[in-house]
């Protein structure tokens, strides 16, 4: 396992195989440098999970990802697309889709219209076809109703297709804004914390919707806080601790590694400690920055 995943890593996968490449990112607010050097590369089919104490930077990647954030420095690449010159919306249609650490649904709109709403970048007609409602219009939004409701079915919840949002259980509403980025035609899902806030068996059938994404082609990219579901789901995954990565590799020797173990635990654990999720579970401790979360180092 390497501790530094820089270009030699990406350079060793299958290029064919690799969909998104990280080199070097760095992104400062201020005094703060929120990240520093960070290179990674995901391959078509992965479940790449990002993971760290709070404040480590998970988010903020996140973000510049997807263009809400320009990084000083550094470049990433995603299907010959350089994803750092792209707005928001520009990286939506180019194929990444996201939800959030905390729910950004429409809560005074319905399930199906919550959905139909993720489909506007694949539609064609235009304002006068909204002006005039002409045949080509009313067919695309029957299509686009008929697709909404597939998607509330594939996530579980198409019984509550006309449900408001804000009236959904919790976890429903995290179902439905994972439908609401499907609905986009991603190559790249990524999912921020989609498991905070529910309980075991909600957790277990968000594990089984994720894992059916990924069957059905579509890769994914998870911060999620839960270390069970984290090892027991990805493939490959990344540490960042105050900025920077510290690990990357397959989910057993990242439990296994010092340096990781040392920024869960502490320092001075127990030799054949693991990090949460492994034989010796522990709760995470986090790094000195756990006064901010990841939503409050991107402010």
């Amino acid at each position: 396992m390497s501790t530094q995943p820089a270009t030699v890593n990406a350079d060793a996968r299958s290029m064919p195989d690799l969909l998104l490449v990280a080199s070097k990112l760095s992104k400062r607010f201020g005094g703060l440098q929120a990240l520093s050097d960070v290179s990674f590369s995901i391959c078509k089919g992965d479940i790449y999970g990002l993971i760290g104490p709070n404040g480590a930077g998970k988010t903020t990647l996140f973000n510049v990802l997807t263009s809400l954030y320009i990084p000083e420095s550094g470049t990433c690449n995603f299907m010959g697309h350089q994803l750092t010159r792209l707005k928001p919306h520009e990286i939506a249609i180019a194929g990444i889709a996201r939800t959030f650490q905390n729910i950004r649904l429409f809560s005074n709109l319905s399930a199906i219209e919550n959905v139909m709403i993720g489909r506007h970048i694949r539609t064609h007609a235009g304002v006068f076809g909204a002006i005039t409602r002409n045949r080509a219009t009313r067919e695309e939004e029957r299509a686009i109703q008929q697709q909404a409701h597939e998607l509330l079915d594939y996530v579980g919840i198409g019984h509550r297709a006309n449900h408001l949002a804000s009236a959904l259980p919790y976890g429903d509403q995290r179902r439905l804004e994972i439908a609401r980025a499907l609905a986009t035609e991603p190559s790249l899902l990524a999912l921020d914390e989609p498991a905070a806030g529910m309980n075991a068996s909600e957790t277990m059938v968000l594990r089984r919707l994720i894992e059916k994404i990924r069957d059905d082609g579509i890769t994914v990219l998870l911060i999620e806080h839960d270390m069970k579901l984290v090892m027991g789901l990805c493939n490959r995954v990344l540490v960042l601790d105050y900025g920077k990565v510290l690990a990357e590799g397959k989910p057993a020797d990242v439990q296994r590694n010092p340096r990781v173990i040392e920024a869960y635990l502490g320092a001075g654990a127990g030799n054949h400690a693991t990090v949460p999720g492994g034989d010796a579970a522990v709760a995470p401790t986090g790094s000195a920055s756990d006064a901010s979360n990841d939503d409050k180092e991107l402010q």
